[in-house]
């Protein structure tokens, strides 16, 4: 009879010390887990949230570009703007302006409801020179009212982006 409790005394104990090392390994995995995974929506061409660069660098590469230089880049920035007709353009935040992004080949659109969202997009940022044609273009695709449309009279230098990759920040 005493080798009966003991045995069970003995199996009772294990039982309960091995439920509490499991509790302390689940409270433990929880309390280290410092990462949270972003989700994204990805447009065109298959890109990653890897060596993207901040708004202060984006800021700085515009800065130091010249009306027909061109430069791979890949940064994250809020969008201010997008096409209101079929999302084939978007204006991103840059510090105190603004660039214009189109898609590599007409090849993909954005969602029209992304405003104040943050993307991270790849590819060719560049100066351009905005023909008052074009300028009055993506006004009205913007719904713009006609005399704002007819208030744009000077060709403008903008800072533009030709994306191939966008990832859309959920």
């Amino acid at each position: 009879m005493k080798k009966l409790i003991l045995l069970l005394s003995i199996f009772v104990l294990l039982f309960a010390c091995k439920s509490e090392d499991e509790k302390n390994k689940t409270i433990d995995a929880a309390e280290t887990k410092t990462e949270v995974e972003l989700v994204y929506l990805s447009f065109g061409d298959k890109i990653t949230d890897v060596n993207v660069l901040p708004k202060v660098k984006i800021i700085e590469t515009y800065k130091n570009l010249k009306a027909g230089d061109t430069v791979i880049v890949k940064f994250i920035a809020k969008v201010n703007e997008v096409c209101q007709a079929k999302g084939c353009w978007m204006r991103l935040d840059i510090g105190d302006s603004e660039a214009m992004v189109k898609f590599k080949d007409y090849g993909f659109f954005m969602p029209k409801n992304i405003a104040d969202k943050e993307v991270i997009v790849h590819g060719k940022a560049f100066v351009a020179e905005v023909s008052i044609e074009e300028q009055r273009h993506y006004a009205e695709d913007a719904g713009k009212s006609e005399e704002e449309i007819t208030a744009i009279i000077q060709v403008e230098r903008t800072l533009s982006f030709e994306a191939d990759g966008v990832l859309l920040i959920e």
